[in-house]
């Protein structure tokens, strides 16, 4: 009598566990290109991440604090030379001793033209850096499409130079000729 109850909850509990790993099959979530996408948005490497493609998660960031960094040191140099040729005018004479000698080595003109290639430089720096964010999120959404493409071994591209002996018709007549050209062989 235990010996049947023994296998009878030995064969409950195996059966139980094969339901259950069914159940995990079909419960199995697809890879969603939205979430990367995201993901991705919300914060800048994320959607890598979510992808499983960690190593370019560095990159993410690298080109992030890159162009920071150029906004940052932009940005100094155009309130510098900002405060300078104010100093110069007259219209603020509370600044720093390095306003003052920048100030002082430039004339009004010189001022205003190094101003204003620092204010480009910050806004060409920001939009540089929304471009790099916009190509964060794609680089994720694509990757997320293409997840779960499978790209076997036996997949092949064959390049090869051709010529090709034609028989044509030529304004003077019936003739023959040779076309070149470059052959493409998929295996798949």
């Amino acid at each position: 009598m235990l010996r049947r109850f023994l296998i009878l909850l030995l064969l409950s509990i195996s059966s139980f566990s094969l339901l259950a790993k069914n159940d995990s099959i079909v419960m199995e979530k697809k890879h969603e290109p939205q979430k990367a996408t995201l993901y991705s948005a919300v914060l800048p490497g994320l959607g890598q991440a979510y992808n499983k493609k960690y190593w370019k998660v560095p990159i993410v960031y690298a080109g992030i604090g890159t162009i920071a960094y150029f906004i940052d040191m932009n940005h100094d140099g155009y309130r510098d030379y900002r405060q300078a040729y104010d100093y110069k005018t007259g219209i603020n004479t509370d600044v720093s001793d390095e306003v003052i000698s920048i100030a002082n080595r430039y004339s009004n003109e010189n001022l205003i033209t190094i101003r204003d290639y620092y204010r480009r430089n910050v806004e060409l720096s920001w939009i540089i850096m929304a471009l790099w964010y916009g190509l964060n999120i794609i680089d994720a959404t694509v990757d997320a499409h293409f997840f779960e493409y499978d790209i076997g071994d036996d997949l092949s591209l064959k390049v090869e130079p051709m010529i090709q002996s034609d028989y044509a018709y030529w304004e003077t007549g019936m003739g023959y000729g040779k076309s070149c050209g470059v052959s493409l062989k998929l295996k798949f």
